[in-house]
């Protein structure tokens, strides 16, 4: 005996414990355990002579036979070792037979040694010895196997069937195999058995779409190999049910007449593809395919009679190159015929499209004949409801097209059928006739025209209408005779062609019906103008500022009063006055502006100054805020111009207390200004900057300051020019402490409770754009008032008077001795009383004194001025 099989004394203690009880299965799987690392041969005795007492251990045969297989991987196939492997697999069998794990690994090892027949033995063995909820796990290896290559295809074809039986829904994989094995005839039917089983659910998530785009191909593909199927049948029937893929599926079955060598089936179901497409997608696929056949016909036909004119110096038959032209001809007109195949196609996706019938048309502007026919099919296919476009332009264009052929009689033929016709607008009919009427007109048939409008005006007879009362959805036609649009050219062919009468007799009708536009009236009236009938012509605009309202009767209003101002000037002076009253009730603000002016420019020229001043006066109060300051303007020039300058103070002070807004406010203050300062009225002209100076904030407005600085520096002196630095500091202080209030009251009105840290309800206020006036952050911390850094705006006198803030010196000039009054004669006489003479201007001098004693008090009274 081998020495190495032996026991030595580390496993004589497990042989003592195993003579005592050899069926332990806990004491022979310790043994084996613990001599893991002695040579195979002696693992494998312990194997056995374990297994010969417990031969239905499942744990001692599984560890047994993956290390038996262990042993043997990587051996070529029909190694001699391989037998023994299965010899142990079927010994094992004999207990083990229940158990699928056993037979998994047999029939795995099988597999990799590529023994065909015995493992498809093996595996009918194991589906027989297990029960029918284990065979799931043998079928999955089972199917692997038999879509190896060397496994034949019937022994596949053969499997696959049994496990149908087994498993039905998973037919995909059948057809598959089917498909991958070349039987195709199998795969069509299998596939259109799937189809035409409603209840059928895809394993791989495959809708019936998709299968049925699969049956679809394979059909096309292998027209030889599959028979038996109505391939027509069945892909028509996909065109009908699937619509989102049509093209595909008829180039589909173009494709599998082609493979048939049926030519002219392929042109017939590429043709009938294309005239049943309704998308331009589907439409692209089939033309392109279609094009793609027949050029591909030509080459081969052409390729074949090179190759047997290379072979044969023979001429060619006649019947080949006719053959070959035939094709080409076709060829080209599939081609040509692509924008006309194109639009029917648009069309079938909407034939309510009339643009698309115009373009249509188009397309045969070298063919009257398909123009007619196209129009004539437009025009009983499109439904004037659902039109999208003019549906009255078919009609049009149509007539049209006749007349283009020199042929009336046929235009009047069609336009006499378009307007018995149902519209959708009455404006849709009124063009029609105002076509017809153009047509007749353009070829100088010009009593016809007139009928035909004055017949489309014709209103409907009492009886008509009252057949028609209880027709909620009256025709157009009933309609028609208020249509404005057709009137217009009535009257505008009656201007050119009819008499005065016949014109004016139009005119009333329009205002009968009250469908008279602004315009209409305006066009009435200078018709009669030109003809001298003016008090006729002032009777329409009567007419029309009672009808119309504003802002539609503006411009009848600025009419109206023109043309009579310029005709009777001042001789129906009350008259006019009249008018301008009763156009002033009317007027609304945005439109008073114009209406007042010419007013008072009729009082100016032919009535009284003193209410042409008033007029303006009204003006000022009329019209809207924004021109208020254009008509003080206008006013104010007008008064200087008639009274004077002087006069013009009142104006100025009823425009500047009239509530002008504060940007025209200032501006009226300093042209106030610069009048007293024209006038010598230093004084008030100084006044009326300080009351200017409340609306102008320093840090913005410029203007107002830059103006009273030069004043000041021309006709002011020391005292006036600081206390102008005064009140430039007070108003700065007045804004800036607005702005904290408006800070103050945003801190109210938040949320109660609110915490925030000081940095971020300082940082908050910085965003906010609040100035502080007495407490200003400063490199991260909260200043006091007392700490806080100078104002960078604060104005800084100088300490000599002869220089300003600027630094500029000062010009020293004479000041008139009107502006001190009494106090120059005082002056004079020592610092006494001049000998019972007045001064020469005591309310000024009164005020003066009272702004130096009391300059808050005078600042106080002008900003309670300016807020009433």
């Amino acid at each position: 005996m081998n020495p190495d099989l032996l026991p030595t004394d580390e496993e004589l203690v497990y042989e003592e414990e195993i003579l005592r009880n050899s069926y332990s299965m806990r004491l022979w799987w310790r043994y084996i355990q613990a001599r893991f690392d002695v040579p195979f041969r002696k693992r494998i005795i312990l194997y056995e002579r374990a297994l010969k007492f417990l031969p239905g251990s499942y744990k001692l045969w599984h560890s047994y036979l993956l290390e038996r297989m262990e042993a043997v991987r990587g051996l070529p196939p029909g190694h001699a070792s391989f037998e023994s492997v299965n010899n142990t697999f079927e010994r094992a069998l004999v207990t083990m037979h229940k158990m699928p794990r056993i037979w998994l690994l047999y029939l795995q090892s099988l597999v990799e040694q590529r023994y065909v027949t015995k493992a498809r033995r093996t595996f009918d063995r194991a589906l027989f010895s297990l029960p029918v909820t284990q065979h799931e796990r043998i079928w999955e290896l089972y199917l692997r196997f038999v879509r190896q290559p060397g496994v034949p295809s019937e022994t596949g074809f053969r499997v696959h069937r049994r496990f149908l039986k087994f498993e039905p829904s998973h037919m995909e994989d059948f057809i598959e195999f089917l498909m991958d094995s070349g039987k195709w005839q199998e795969a069509a039917e299998r596939l259109a058995e799937v189809l035409n089983d409603q209840s059928f659910q895809s394993v791989k998530s495959k809708t019936r779409h998709q299968l049925w785009l699969e049956l679809c191909d394979l059909l096309t593909k292998h027209a030889h190999e599959v028979s038996g199927l109505q391939v027509d049948a069945i892909i028509r029937g996909g065109i009908r049910n699937f619509t989102d893929e049509v093209g595909r599926l008829w180039t589909s079955l173009a494709d599998y007449y082609a493979r048939l060598s049926l030519f002219e089936k392929v042109r017939d179901v590429y043709e009938e593809g294309m005239t049943t497409v309704t998308t331009v997608r589907d439409f692209s696929l089939i033309f392109d395919a279609y094009s793609k056949f027949e050029e591909s016909l030509l080459s081969a036909k052409m390729s074949r009679m090179g190759e047997e004119d290379e072979e044969s110096e023979e001429e060619l038959d006649e019947s080949e190159m006719n053959d070959v032209d035939l094709l080409l001809a076709r060829f080209s007109y599939l081609i040509e015929r692509r924008p006309e195949l194109l639009s029917s196609v648009v069309l079938r996706q909407n034939p309510h499209n009339v643009h698309e019938w115009h373009k249509r048309a188009s397309l045969f502007k070298d063919n009257p004949a398909r123009q007619v026919r196209t129009y004539t099919e437009a025009v009983m296919t499109v439904d004037p409801f659902k039109a999208v476009g003019k549906y009255h332009s078919l009609w049009t264009a149509y007539a049209h097209l006749y007349e283009s052929q020199n042929d009336l009689k046929n235009a009047r033929v069609v336009f006499e059928k378009a307007v018995q016709k149902i519209y959708k607008t009455v404006d849709d009919l009124a063009s029609l006739y105002c076509a017809w009427a153009e047509m007749e007109m353009k070829h100088k048939n010009y009593k016809t025209a007139r009928d035909i409008l004055k017949k489309a005006t014709m209103e409907p007879s009492f009886a008509t209408k009252k057949l028609m009362q209880g027709d909620r959805d009256l025709p157009v036609q009933m309609k028609l005779y208020r249509s404005l649009k057709l009137w217009s050219t009535y009257v505008d062919l009656e201007e050119s062609l009819g008499t005065l009468e016949s014109t004016r007799k139009v005119y009333d009708q329009i205002l009968v019906h009250k469908i008279a536009t602004p315009q209409i009236i305006i066009n009435y009236a200078a018709m009669l103008e030109e003809n001298k009938y003016f008090e006729d012509a002032f009777g329409v605009y009567e007419k029309g500022v009672q009808v119309f309202k504003y802002p539609h009767a503006r411009d009848i209003w600025t009419t109206y009063l023109t043309k009579f101002v310029q005709r009777y000037g001042g001789k129906k002076l009350e008259r006019a006055r009249d008018l301008f009253e009763q156009a002033i009730e009317k007027v609304t603000p945005e439109d008073a502006k114009p209406v007042y002016l010419q007013y008072a420019k009729l009082e100016e020229d032919f009535g009284l100054a003193q209410r042409a001043m008033k007029i303006y006066d009204r003006a000022t109060k009329a019209v809207l805020d924004g021109e208020k300051l254009s008509v003080y303007d206008i006013y104010i020039a007008r008064a200087a111009e008639i009274y004077g300058v002087p006069k013009t103070r009142d104006i100025y002070e009823e425009a500047i207390q009239s509530g002008l807004p504060d940007k025209d406010a200032k501006l009226m203050c300093l042209k106030f200004a610069e009048l007293e300062r024209t006038l010598g009225e230093i004084d008030r002209a100084r006044a009326i900057y300080i009351y200017a100076s409340q609306m102008a904030d320093p840090r913005s407005d410029t203007e107002v300051w830059s103006k009273w600085h030069d004043f000041e520096v021309t006709h002011g002196n020391h005292d006036t020019f600081k206390e102008m630095l005064r009140i430039k500091r007070s108003v700065h202080a007045s804004y800036t402490q607005a702005k904290d209030e408006m800070a103050a009251l945003e801190r109210q009105i938040a949320p109660v409770g609110q915490t925030q840290p000081p940095s971020t309800l300082k940082e908050g206020l910085r965003q906010l754009g609040f100035v502080s006036a007495g407490v200003q952050a400063a490199e991260g911390r909260i200043l006091a008032p007392g700490d806080a850094k100078k104002n960078p705006d604060e104005i800084e006198l100088p300490e000599s008077d002869e220089e300003d803030e600027t630094g500029e010196k000062l010009v020293q000039k004479a000041v008139p001795d009107a502006v001190f009054g009494g106090l120059a004669h005082k002056a004079e006489n020592g610092g006494k009383e001049d000998d019972g003479k007045a001064p020469a201007n005591p309310k000024a001098g009164k005020e003066n004194n009272r702004d130096k004693d009391e300059p808050l008090g005078a600042l106080e009274r002008l900003k309670r001025q300016r807020r009433a």
